[in-house]
């Protein structure tokens, strides 16, 4: 029996078949599950329409979810003589119920199989990444409550500016957050519609029935147009990395922060001792590595958009075997930028924060502005006070006032912490995981 869904009377020249299958065996073991996920529910839409008989269909059921489970186990392989997962499944099936297994790709093609396969595994993935997410901003809302009443300098041009805290930089990390969430539900709304039934990109002369294998995988909608359904890929993934790109550039900037605020010429926070490192020759080295590779591995991430987009922006319509290798940077991406997320919870759940900064005299040009604005708001002309309080600094005579009042909304006084986490609750309240993990226990429940 031929390993190829398409092979037929001769056989392709080796290196050829080296060059093309590439890393799809290896890759192809992120989608495994899910390929398995989306042959249940083809195969009960082929049932529904007259493709299969019911005991038929019980069968194949029953089979399909002994690999699911091989998938969940990790004992899930593909063969070296087979090309790619779907071949590997449909082998299987046929090895074990004979002609049944052969029926199972009516209807459908490679094209939209890997479609619903990457878009179920992304759709799974973004609820990893979004679970972490939350961690992390929790973790952050609740430093920044802790911490709202300790000041620290603020910076622009890497020059000391302006009094600032430790809940406002915590707080504004964790609001940094709220808007990746967004683009997160944009890409999330993109992933979570069924491109199965577009085929090759052209539908099919059976009459299947979408809609069903819609609301059995808990997809929100379909990819209608068939021709869309298939330029869609590339698409999906350049948006969704776009979304990831925008959380990894929140933790890069927040990563380089704790590195700087960490070394001993600012000492303005000290992290746990176990997540740091030594060097091999200087005994007093405590590194921030871990920060250091957060760093690292989110600017890599932050350029996944781009890669995906110089893959497939110059391709015209219908399939190409480019898109391939869209799944070596996007597959891996999704765990890379879960560790980063889970990395940096645990350190800042542990961070500590000097509560003293400020004690240091180099610091107390910061609360100029603040006696400008209180000259100002005793009559003084605003560029009067300016000047008057400039050439104290200048003489050395200037004597801060450390006892600030700020009030607005999103000041150190008013940190907004509970509108802030209001935001982040009303986003994630729209991606209804519920649905979705319903729709994929009812499916394997029908499958026992």
């Amino acid at each position: 029996m031929a390993n190829k869904l398409w092979e037929k009377n001769f056989e392709v020249n080796k290196e050829i078949e080296r060059f093309t299958v590439g890393h799809d065996r290896e890759l192809d073991l992120y989608l495994a599950k899910y390929d398995v996920i989306g042959s249940m529910a083809h195969i009960t839409m082929l049932e529904s329409i007259g493709l299969l008989t019911k005991e038929e269909l019980k069968k194949l059921l029953k089979e399909l979810y002994h690999i699911y489970e091989q998938c969940e186990k990790g004992e899930f392989i593909i063969e070296p003589d087979v090309e790619d997962v779907h071949s590997q499944v449909e082998v299987m099936l046929t090895r074990k119920l004979g002609d049944i297994g052969k029926k199972i790709h009516s209807g459908r093609s490679r094209n939209d199989q890997v479609l619903l396969d990457l878009k179920l595994f992304t759709r799974h993935e973004l609820i990893e990444v979004i679970d972490h997410i939350r961690i992390l901003f929790n973790e952050l809302i609740q430093k920044s409550n802790q911490y709202r009443n300790v000041l620290m300098p603020g910076y622009t041009h890497l020059q000391i500016a302006m009094p600032s805290s430790f809940g406002l930089w915590f707080g504004a990390y964790a609001e940094s957050l709220v808007d990746d969430m967004y683009y997160l539900l944009a890409a999330w709304k993109i992933t979570n519609r069924n491109p199965l039934g577009s085929a090759a990109g052209y539908g099919s002369s059976f009459p299947l029935n979408r809609q069903m294998t819609t609301d059995l995988l808990g997809f929100d909608s379909l990819d209608y147009n068939v021709v869309y359904a298939q330029m869609g890929r590339g698409k999906m993934e350049r948006n969704v990395a776009f979304s990831l790109a925008s959380v990894a550039g929140t933790l890069a900037k927040m990563a380089f922060d704790a590195c700087l605020f960490n070394c001993q010429n600012f000492n303005f926070i000290k992290l746990p001792k176990e997540c740091t490192t030594g060097s091999s020759i200087m005994p007093h080295k405590k590194n921030p590595d871990v920060f250091e590779l957060i760093r690292a591995k989110c600017n890599k991430i932050q350029s996944l958009p781009q890669q995906v987009m110089l893959i497939m922006n110059n391709l015209p319509v219908g399939y190409f075997r480019d898109l391939q290798i869209i799944k070596e940077v996007f597959l891996p991406a999704f765990k890379e930028l879960e560790d980063c997320l889970q990395m940096t919870a645990y350190i800042i759940n542990k961070m500590e924060v000097n509560e003293s900064i400020l004690d240091d005299k180099k610091y107390d040009p910061i609360f100029s502005v603040e006696e400008v604005n209180d000259l100002a708001s005793h009559g003084m002309p605003f560029r009067d006070a300016y000047k008057t309080v400039g050439l104290e600094i200048e003489a050395g005579t200037f004597k801060p006032n450390k006892d600030i009042h700020h009030t607005h909304e999103g000041s150190i006084g008013n940190l907004c912490n509970d509108k802030i986490s209001a935001l982040m609750s009303n986003t994630l309240s729209q991606f209804h995981f519920d649905y979705v993990a319903n729709a994929i226990e009812s499916l394997l429940n029908s499958c026992k």
